[in-house]
């Protein structure tokens, strides 16, 4: 007798009870209990043991109560019910996405070494004007090159250069929509808090149903909803914390909302924008790494091969890759800060 036998008794059902069953595929535990004989005896449940009324528990009573397997099977087919119509939708507007990343990949990639490396160092020097931070980000890049990850380095750094200009073409002008009106921060701040807080292999699993992994824009996707709340979110805490005497002065002075914004708010705010532009390229190396998984060529291919293949020494270099990576960005950026908040000191 299962446990909850009783509950559909006392209600009457025993007939709605048996006159069907549920669709679901058997799980593999039920395939064992049954291949062995143990689902035949009902054995009774004491009370210390008696399980929650979940659904799998009011299936074990009642064959007509759903499974949770069958809650998961009907997500499943909704989904691919609207896969297609998703794809007519999503493949124009996403096709873009696929033509900047694989451009950036080739363009990086036939650009020679003696090209590439010195144009970044200049662009590391007209942002920090720091000969430190220049030399570091050389010896670094040279030390990847040493052990032949150049190109694997290169890749990844094509991949965040373009998924971190879009977070920031994307996300500041959300985040100054949101500074703006409260009914849009109110409606934008859920789904924020929920790209937040998914773990970042589930946004892999609809976007796989979707489109091709030779498609970039696979991961292209996934890096960008992963990597794109932190500029949304500190656009919109930036402006938000400028000083109201100060805005009070520019309404003083008879300034349009357009001259406030880029006049006043906007270079006020700079520095909290530029830190939420750190956290988006720091998320956006770290989704690279997992999008590997997918296909994201770059670093992330060489650790996955490690895991794969057991191969310890290959994993450990290019996570040594990855950190310095990290690091040159996450110290470039930082550097750009201090330039801005000096600046806006004097």
């Amino acid at each position: 007798m299962a446990t909850y036998d009783g509950i559909f008794e006392a209600l009457g059902l025993e007939d709605w009870c048996g006159s069907s069953a549920s669709s679901a595929p058997m799980s593999m535990s039920d395939l064992v209990a049954q291949s062995s004989g143990d689902g035949g005896g009902e054995q009774q449940v004491s009370l210390w043991d008696t399980p929650f009324p979940s659904l799998d528990a009011l299936n074990d009573a009642c064959a007509a109560m759903p499974q949770s397997r069958d809650v998961t099977k009907g997500l499943e087919q909704g989904f691919l019910s609207i896969k297609d119509s998703l794809k007519v939708v999503l493949d124009p507007v996403t096709q873009p996405l696929s033509w900047m990343l694989d451009g950036a990949l080739y363009g990086m990639l036939a650009t020679p070494w003696w090209i590439v490396i010195p144009a970044l160092l200049l662009v590391v020097w007209l942002v920090s004007r720091s000969a430190a931070l220049v030399t570091f980000v050389g010896v670094s890049l040279a030390g990847l090159a040493f052990i032949d990850q150049y190109d694997y380095a290169m890749q990844t750094l094509s991949i965040i250069f373009v998924c971190a200009f879009l977070c920031v073409l994307i996300g500041v002008p959300i985040g100054i929509l949101m500074s703006r009106s409260d009914s849009m921060r109110r409606m934008t701040t859920p789904v924020l808090d929920m790209l937040q807080t998914l773990p970042p292999f589930v946004y892999l699993i609809p976007l796989i149903f979707l489109f091709s992994v030779t498609e970039s824009k696979l991961f292209g996707i996934a890096i960008i909803l992963y990597a794109i709340v932190p500029v949304i979110r500190l656009t919109d805490l930036g402006i938000r914390l400028v000083d109201k005497d100060v805005i009070e002065a520019a309404d003083a002075f008879g300034m349009s909302q357009r001259q406030k914004l880029f006049g006043v708010q906007i270079p006020l705010a700079l520095p909290t924008i530029m830190a939420g532009v750190n956290q988006t390229i720091m998320m956006s190396l770290a989704m690279v790494v997992i999008a590997s998984l997918v296909s994201a060529p770059g670093l992330g291919v060489l650790v996955l091969r490690g895991i794969r293949n057991l191969e310890l020494g290959v994993g450990l270099v290019a996570g040594l890759g990855i950190v310095l990576l990290a690091v040159i960005l996450d110290r470039v950026t930082k550097a750009a800060l201090q330039r801005i908040n000096s600046v806006q000191q004097h």
